[in-house]
């Protein structure tokens, strides 16, 4: 029994000695770990973190990214025409109550008013006129196949924008005998749908009202020759649809900000 005594208090006592002992250390582990997290805290707000931060993420500029949309435009475009025979390309029409269909209508008819204004003065001043003419020749041009060499220069020369200039400085210039020749072009390049509104153009006598109709009528027939051309390049497109979205999809991969990372 005394060594019974003996072991127990033993135990007791070495009982109470590992708890204090336990007590001091975790006392000591609390106080260090206050200690570190007290120096983690002002090293990180003093000073330079010891690993290093990651990298900002880069900025796409405007330019990439319209670069990049225009890319998408293309590539949607390509794949329509693949996948849809009867694809077609056709000109906005504007809602008849919208904002942007009223200021397009203000500010075409500022300008036709304009043209008139300028082309009734004695002298007449043919400063819009000349800027209506530059425009149709292009138009004209684009119409042209590669190998009409005589048609293009004859455009250019009847449309000849400086000789018209200096005639239009000596008050020599014909406006209605170019109009005139400008819709029978019309009529050369015009798809045959197109024949009815190139013929209305001959009955036309006023200058303003026979140039706002002749623009109407290229409008159509542009888009006539988009149509057209479509429709010529479809099996070309579905030959190398799957490498050109291919190829269109990688670049706009790499036009991505964070691409190499």
């Amino acid at each position: 029994m005394p060594f019974s005594n003996e072991k127990h208090s033993l135990n007791d006592e070495s009982l109470n000695s590992d708890t204090e002992s336990c007590e001091r250390s975790d006392s000591v582990n609390s106080s260090s770990d206050y200690e570190y997290a007290r120096q983690s805290f002002s090293s990180d707000s003093s000073s330079k973190p010891s690993s290093p931060a990651s990298s900002p993420p880069k900025m796409a500029s405007f330019d990439d990214l319209m670069e990049t949309a225009k890319g998408l435009s293309n590539m949607t475009l390509a794949h329509e025409i693949v996948m849809n025979s009867n694809f077609q390309m056709k000109s906005i029409d504007l809602p008849p109550q919208s904002l942007q269909r009223r200021v397009k209508e203000i500010v075409h008819k500022a300008f036709w008013d304009c043209l008139e204004a300028q082309l009734n003065k004695d002298p007449p001043e043919y400063n819009h006129a000349l800027l209506l003419l530059g425009e149709i020749k292009e138009i004209l041009l684009s119409f042209l196949i590669p190998g009409q060499n005589r048609l293009r220069n004859q455009i250019s020369e009847v449309l000849d924008l400086d000789l018209i200039q200096q005639q239009a400085e000596h008050n020599a210039i014909d406006i209605h005998r170019l109009a005139a020749y400008i819709v029978t072009l019309m009529g050369k390049f015009c798809a045959p749908v197109r024949d009815e509104d190139v013929r209305k153009l001959k009955s036309v006598t006023q200058i303003v009202p026979l140039f706002r109709e002749i623009f109407r009528v290229l409008d159509l027939m542009t888009m006539d020759m988009i149509n057209f051309t479509i429709q010529n390049i479809r099996p070309h497109i579905q030959q190398c649809s799957v490498d050109y979205e291919r190829s269109k999809f990688q670049d706009f991969l790499n036009k991505q900000p964070n691409s190499d990372d």
